[in-house]
């Protein structure tokens, strides 16, 4: 009888130990979200080092081209590892958000509304893109204003170096993915 008694008194107390528990971690994940800024949002992949980076690179593509802008706007890719027009200036403009910009030629890589790919001279919104690091460990760089169907449509250089259009374009499609590589 006096076993049985223990036994409760015991499971009784981890009980109360439990209860303890799980009252502390909830009053600690509530002050952490507080701390925060709440937490009714949906957690973002953190760019924050990125934020305010001026990098030179080259972006190498699955397809083993590089993305090049020349002095007329056109975006292309070349196999020619020497190219000038190969060299582009990589700002972060926002957290996750980058400008991509032809040293060379001086244009900017954009995406129009359409899914275009192509150069602008004046940095605009077309010109935002969203960059993200995949699971292989390439880039995607996608468009930061317009959307296809709620879809977002991404930078991508065909297998003959040319440009995708947006439209046709998806985030496990190799032919968006790119290696930056440095200058």
């Amino acid at each position: 009888m006096a076993a049985c008694a223990r036994s409760r008194c015991v499971l009784r107390a981890l009980a109360a130990l439990w209860l303890l528990l799980l009252l502390v971690s909830a009053a600690a994940r509530r002050d952490a979200l507080a701390l925060n800024g709440g937490g009714n949002r949906r957690h973002a992949r953190s760019y924050e080092h990125l934020q305010g980076d001026t990098r030179q690179r080259k972006l190498f593509n699955y397809q083993r081209m590089f993305l090049r802008i020349d002095n007329s706007g056109r975006v292309n890719g070349t196999r020619s590892r020497t190219d000038p027009h190969c060299i582009l200036e990589i700002t972060s403009v926002d957290v996750g958000v980058v400008a991509i910009r032809g040293l060379s030629s001086n244009y900017y890589l954009a995406i129009s509304k359409k899914g275009e790919v192509y150069g602008e001279r004046e940095y605009g919104v077309n010109c935002r893109l969203k960059e993200r690091i995949e699971e292989n460990g390439y880039n995607t760089y996608s468009s930061a204003q317009w959307r296809n169907r709620r879809r977002a449509m991404f930078v991508g250089l065909s297998a003959n170096g040319r440009p995708m259009r947006g439209r046709k374009t998806r985030r496990k499609n190799t032919a968006t993915h790119f290696l930056p590589i440095l200058v």
